[in-house]
């Protein structure tokens, strides 16, 4: 889960931190999380990573990693991350933490295509758009290393979309990330 990032379009603030809902925006995405298949979950932290922590309550699910380098963009976290990854995992799933629809039986979708071993890449769908968050087959994970910038997971499945498993969803709204004031409201 990339939580890094500097949020420049909020001027000041930190999303992750900031409050939807009553309660901090990544918190909606960790609950999704937490509440799904997923075995463990790898933070990604970075810009304020102690502001980020406090507000994440432990669980064994947990682990935590932290991208020194997160002005160098999305592509730094995602390299963070993967270190945490074990060859003996079925596969991964990139997901940024600012994303609050998403939901777990979607989640669930993902891991459910993982398991299958069929296709490489295990990415969401609506209508034509293509959204995170987004599955890899474990054998995947080297193509990551070699990414740079603000580059995360779409360009991985672009690259391989011959060898994509695109799951439908029932509606946009679970692409939804926020990233300006008003997506607060």
């Amino acid at each position: 889960m990339l939580a890094a990032g500097q949020s420049k379009r909020l001027k000041g603030e930190n999303k992750l931190i900031k409050n939807y809902k009553k309660k901090p925006l990544i918190v909606h995405t960790i609950n999704s999380f937490k509440r799904s298949k997923v075995s463990k979950i790898i933070f990604v932290l970075g810009y304020q990573n102690k502001e980020v922590k406090k507000i994440i309550k432990k669980s064994k699910k947990f682990i935590f990693v932290l991208n020194k380098s997160f002005k160098q963009g999305m592509s730094s976290s995602i390299k963070s991350g993967i270190k945490k990854i074990k060859k003996k995992d079925n596969g991964f799933i990139i997901a940024q933490s600012d994303m609050p629809f998403i939901k777990t039986s979607d989640i669930n979708k993902i891991c459910n295509s993982i398991e299958k071993k069929k296709y490489l890449v295990h990415a969401l769908k609506f209508k034509n758009k293509v959204g995170n968050p987004i599955g890899f087959d474990i054998s995947v994970l080297n193509k990551f290393k070699k990414i740079k910038g603000d580059i995360g997971a779409k360009y991985i499945v672009k690259r391989l979309k011959n060898h994509t498993n695109f799951i439908k969803v029932s509606s946009s709204k679970v692409f939804k990330d926020f990233d300006l004031k008003k997506d607060f409201n």
